[in-house]
Parts: structure tokens; C-alpha cells; sequence
């Protein structure tokens, strides 16, 4: 008899322990963040020196990668159009570029924020234009970091659901683990 109800009471036990983490935390996940990237992603700029050579760049198809490519990091995938003028002339180029920053929860506006931003790597085509670029790297570097130390990478709206309106009102921070931003409401 003792032996049969074991089964039952562990089964009822890990229930349990598994619907108390909604009470415990909110979890972003990675395709939460790029739906909201894809949605809030405004990034257009110009760089370089005025008269001398200029790049109109727009950031587009943005992807993050959450936690996997270094603990506690959130890496961005995405494109550029680049439009680039000099005393030489004009020449289009498209840019796939690899960014990291360290993600920040801001508990007054209930937003995830990637701060420190940085370039870790980007491919220029066409390819003649990759020497050239590196001189535009410095000015894309800071331009990044400026725009999302102050855009969310994605905000808890708690007219969405209950969980996320608990979240906004009751997070402490933020963890990062693969794959999901964990949101938890105790320190």
C-alpha cells in the first residue's frame, strides 16, 4: 500500500514545485525578444565625417541569442544597409553584423534593456569595402551602444497578461539563462 501511494505523491510533489515557479518568475524568451525587435527596431543613422565620408546605415532583421554564446550575455544577430559616400563617389553594401551587450532590467519602466552594446563582428559586402568600413567601426560602436542603452530590447506591457502585469509589478532584476531572460519576483 505505502509503496503504491509513492509514485502519486511525487508526481503531485514536482506539480506542484512546477506551477510554483509562475509565481516565483516571469520568463522572456528569445523569439519574445526578436518578435519585440522586430516590432520596436527603429535604428537608422548616419556615421562618419560630414563632407569627407559619410555611411546611411538601417539595422534590420534583428535575432538574439540569449545566454548561449557567453553566460549572461545577450548576443544580437542582424543586417545592415549601408549606403556609403566619400570624396571617391557612392557605393551601396549590405552588413551582416554579431553584437553583445549585457541585458538590465529597469523596474519603473518594467523594460529589458541591453546596455554596453558592442560590435563583436561583421561581414561588409561587397567585400573591397571591408578595409574601408574598419575606419566607420569606432562611430557604429558608440552609435549602437547610445541607441540601446536607451531602447528596450523588450517591455513587460501587463495589459498582455496576468503574468506579465505580475512581473511589471513585482520583478527584482533579471537572470540570464540559455534561451530566456528570467524575470524574479524575489531578490
Amino acid at each position: 500500500m505505502r509503496k503504491s501511494l509513492v509514485l502519486p505523491l511525487m508526481i503531485a510533489i514536482g506539480l506542484l514545485l512546477a506551477g510554483c515557479s509562475k509565481l516565483t518568475q516571469y520568463t522572456v524568451s528569445e523569439q519574445e525578444v526578436n518578435e519585440y525587435l522586430q516590432q520596436h527596431n527603429e535604428f537608422e543613422r548616419s556615421l562618419g565625417v560630414p563632407g569627407l565620408v559619410n555611411a546611411n546605415m538601417a539595422l534590420t532583421q534583428l535575432k538574439s541569442d540569449i545566454g548561449r554564446a557567453e553566460s549572461g550575455k545577450v548576443r544580437l544577430m542582424g543586417n545592415a544597409l549601408v549606403d556609403i559616400s566619400s570624396l571617391l563617389g557612392r557605393e551601396k553594401a549590405s552588413m551582416t553584423l554579431t553584437l553583445q551587450a549585457q541585458p538590465w532590467y529597469d523596474a519603473d519602466q518594467g523594460a529589458i534593456y541591453l546596455k554596453n552594446m558592442k560590435v563583436i563582428d561583421y561581414q561588409i559586402a561587397p567585400e573591397h569595402l571591408q578595409s574601408a568600413f574598419a575606419v566607420f567601426a569606432p562611430y557604429l560602436d558608440n552609435t549602437l551602444k547610445s541607441y540601446f542603452d536607451n531602447r528596450p530590447a523588450y517591455v513587460l506591457d501587463a495589459a498582455n497578461n496576468k503574468d506579465e502585469a505580475m512581473a511589471k509589478r513585482l520583478a527584482k532584476g533579471l537572470e540570464v539563462r540559455p534561451g530566456q531572460i528570467v524575470i524574479p519576483f524575489t531578490r
